[in-house]
């Protein structure tokens, strides 16, 4: 019978030279392997968690992938959640076995449970393949429109994964991604504007003869769709910005007496990229960039 984790980590720890280490890892590993041979599923979920250790020593764990896609697709919370953990940390994009967690990811995205919904999320903005982004993306995006902004927030990581591998798709989801500005929770605010942030560095990618050193442009028929629905955005991002500013004390974002610095970044960045090139987008935000280099 294989260790604990635990005992695993206290034999490793008590190891006096590498030699010894490598010698407790092989003995382990052999263990898991014949564990993983004769299936028992019972310490499917101790094996994986133990491989997680060996992995953050360095050691090769590459035999437990398949066992991280049976414990996504276990019913039961805590043995997926060790497996969503062990698919984002042990699996790459690479991987041909991360097609086999594509139903598995489907099924939780439509989850009652929010933390099930969460963990496929967090799995999507980590590992998703042009594939997987453009079998997953409605899911996704129903996620956008959740009532809880624990989902909307990881939704919006998930859907930038998903844009980058699949950038033909942004242009369907701009309207989606323009109506969650408006959200009031921080957290939403901060992953939708990195969301834009990233859909707009790619259309500017794509098409940099339009929008690189090409002088001043207040033109907006000359804009993308993608770039022109963002820039209508520019007096929002400037009051969000302002708003933040002026907020006296909360607890919940302070930070050193900066009202959520990392949100303001964020918005920082974002107008820095809608400023490039367009003159009427520069002159919105004149006023409010002064206000920060003063305040801050």
């Amino acid at each position: 019978m294989s260790l604990k984790l635990r005992d695993l980590i206290r034999q490793v720890r008590a190891c006096k030279t590498a030699a010894e280490e490598r010698a407790v890892i092989a003995k382990e590993s052999a263990m898991i392997r014949t564990a993983i041979r004769e299936e028992q599923e019972h310490y499917r979920h101790r094996n994986v968690a133990k491989l997680l250790f060996m992995h953050m020593l360095g050691y090769p764990t590459h035999f437990g992938q398949l066992e991280c896609m049976k414990l996504v697709a276990s019913p039961h919370f805590p043995e997926k959640r060790i497996g969503y953990l062990g698919m984002m940390l042990l699996l790459s994009e690479q991987a041909d076995v991360l097609m086999l967690a594509t139903n598995s990811l489907k099924n939780d995205l439509n989850s009652d449970n929010r933390f099930i919904s969460g963990l496929a999320l967090c799995a999507i903005g980590n590992l998703a393949t042009a594939d997987m982004s453009r079998d997953l993306a409605p899911e996704v995006d129903k996620h956008l429109g959740s009532s809880k902004p624990y989902l909307r927030k990881k939704a919006c990581l998930a859907m930038a994964r998903c844009l980058t591998k699949c950038s033909d798709m942004v242009e369907d989801f701009v309207d989606r991604v323009v109506s969650l500005l408006n959200d009031r929770s921080h957290g939403v605010l901060i992953t939708v504007v990195q969301l834009m942030t990233r859909v707009l560095i790619m259309d500017m990618s794509g098409d940099g003869d339009e929008y690189g050193d090409n002088g001043d442009n207040d033109d907006d028929d000359n804009e993308s769709p993608c770039r022109a629905a963002f820039l209508r955005l520019v007096p929002s991002l400037v009051k969000l910005l302002r708003n933040l500013l002026s907020m006296g004390y909360s607890p919940d974002h302070d930070v050193g007496g900066i009202s959520d610095p990392f949100l303001q970044v964020q918005i920082l960045t974002l107008l820095r990229l809608l400023g490039t090139g367009n003159v009427k987008a520069s002159e919105e935000m004149n006023d409010v960039l002064a206000q920060v280099a003063t305040n801050t």
